[in-house]
C-alpha cells in the first residue's frame, strides 16, 4: 500500500534561516509552511520536502534527496546561475566530469550540497532526453 503513495522526505538542519535562505532565495523554492521547527518546501508534481530543525545534523555524505530532471546540463547551468556550486568527484564510483556530470549506468547525475552539509542529487534518467554536449568555449 505505501508503494501508491507519494513520499516526503525531510532534511536536517542546525540552521533554519540558512536553509531557508538556500532553498527559497537560491534555488527558487516556494515555501508552503514554515514555523520556528520546519519549513516545508513544494516541488513538482504534488511533491514536497521539509527541512526540520536538528541539534546534530547529517553526518552522511552520501545523498540525502534527489530530483529527477529531464535536461541535467540546463539545472546545472540555472543552478551556477543563481550562484550554486556543484560538486566535483574523482572516486571511482562516482567519478564527475568537467561540468560535474556523473555517468551512473542508468542516468546522469550532478551534486549541489546544502548548507547544513545534505548533499542533493540531481538526476536524469537516460532516455528521458538525450544529454547535450557542453558548449564549445
Amino acid at each position: 500500500m505505501l508503494g501508491d503513495h507519494l513520499v516526503f522526505p525531510i532534511l536536517l538542519s542546525m540552521d533554519l534561516a540558512a536553509s531557508r535562505a538556500f532553498y527559497h532565495d537560491t534555488l527558487g523554492l516556494e515555501i508552503l509552511a514554515q514555523d520556528e521547527e520546519r519549513i516545508v518546501f513544494r516541488c513538482g508534481e504534488g511533491t514536497q520536502f521539509s527541512v526540520s530543525r536538528s541539534t546534530t545534523g547529517t553526518s552522511d555524505t552520501q545523498s540525502q534527496m534527489a530530483w529527477r530532471v529531464p535536461d541535467l546540463r540546463a539545472e546545472l547551468a540555472d543552478l551556477r546561475a543563481r550562484g550554486v556550486r556543484i560538486e566535483q568527484y574523482d572516486w571511482p564510483d562516482p567519478r564527475t566530469d568537467a561540468d560535474g556530470i556523473a555517468d551512473m549506468g542508468f542516468a546522469w547525475s550532478a551534486w549541489i550540497i546544502d548548507p547544513s552539509g545534505n548533499a542533493l542529487g540531481i538526476v536524469q534518467p537516460k532516455g528521458a532526453a538525450p544529454i547535450r554536449p557542453p558548449a564549445p568555449g
